[in-house]
């Protein structure tokens, strides 16, 4: 099976069952995002390419861990052999750390808000970072909004500070208020993210409520003139109702500012726990659509240094899986 399509499947399926050798080293575990609170997931790699799934034990599709990392992927009937790839902090090679783990909005994929997170303290943070400087080439921050947007912003601020000493690229996805990307540019951040999450205006007003769609075309757009084209994403959650037509559609604006579209398959969670992930013929269709869109606006995922689109475990990543 073609990378692409064996890639497409297990984020239809969104996770797999572990069997063979203890795996405890190569599980990772989510504080924030629709993933939090679940049992953990694996990076499964072949030929330097990778994908995260959840672990879970009803899953059809399983994975034997022969030990050492070694493992086989059992799919569709087939057996793929590739490997684990360790998690230096949540993904392989980064450091990506979710600053607060709670957040005062409830935007109805995310389990965030029904979770007792906490906010990490910005020692703890360095430290964090400082026990995997020697195995990562970026560090890449997120974080809920514990008490308001502006002030959620200047702690984040405070943590970027006190991460720059370290050297390493570093990118940043927050909530933006308008002078969020100025100040995170100043401070030497190399690439942000803020997300549109929803493929329309509507679909956002009604999956998050409270939050301003257009607060973050103007924070993409004000972007792009600071850090430049390519240098700037946004998630596009796929599965929340919208249609082709809609993705493609606000794909193309997004790469006509220069900003690089990442197409987040759904994770069924918190009010949306009763959906369907996308399946795998629609993420290969609208892959195709999403090469075409960046291809011709001059963009390409692979230069990304820092967080989702250096990762690729979670997305088809034009240009990384094709």
């Amino acid at each position: 099976m073609e990378w692409k399509r064996l890639k497409a499947r297990l984020l239809e399926a969104g996770s797999v069952r572990l069997s063979g050798e203890p795996a405890d080293p190569y599980v990772s575990r989510s504080a924030a995002g629709p993933s939090a609170g679940t049992s953990g997931s694996l990076f499964f790699s072949i030929g330097g390419r990778r994908v995260r799934a959840g672990i879970d034990e009803a899953s059809p599709i399983e994975v034997v861990h022969r030990g050492g990392g070694e493992a086989d992927l059992i799919i569709d009937g087939d057996g793929v052999g590739g490997r684990f790839e360790p998690a230096a902090l949540h993904c392989p090679r980064q450091a990506y750390i979710t600053v607060s783990g709670a957040c005062i909005f409830h935007c109805r994929y995310c389990q965030v808000p029904g979770l007792p997170g906490r906010r990490k303290e910005v020692a703890e943070i360095v430290e964090m970072v400082g026990s995997v400087a020697d195995r990562v080439d970026a560090i890449a921050i997120t974080s809920g909004v514990a008490s308001s947007i502006e002030e959620e912003e200047t702690y984040v601020l405070d943590v970027v500070a006190a991460l720059v000493p370290f050297g390493l690229p570093i990118g940043v996805s927050i909530y933006p208020g308008p002078l969020t990307p100025a100040r995170l540019h100043a401070l030497g951040v190399v690439e942000v993210k803020f997300n549109l999450e929803a493929a329309t205006p509507a679909l956002f007003r009604e999956m998050c409520p409270g939050l301003s769609w257009e607060a973050v075309w103007e924070a993409l757009q004000s972007s792009v003139a600071l850090f430049g084209r390519g240098r700037v994403f946004s998630n596009v959650i796929v599965g929340l109702g919208e249609t082709d037509e809609d993705l493609e559609r606000v794909m193309g604006d997004l790469a006509g500012i220069g900003v690089i579209p990442v197409l987040r398959p759904l994770t069924p969670a918190a009010s949306l726990a009763d959906r369907s992930r996308p399946s795998a013929d629609r993420l290969l269709r609208l892959c195709e659509i999403h090469e075409r869109i960046l291809r011709q606006a001059g963009l390409d995922p692979r230069r990304a240094l820092t967080m989702c689109a250096a990762c690729t475990g979670c997305d088809l990543v034009p240009g990384r899986d094709t």
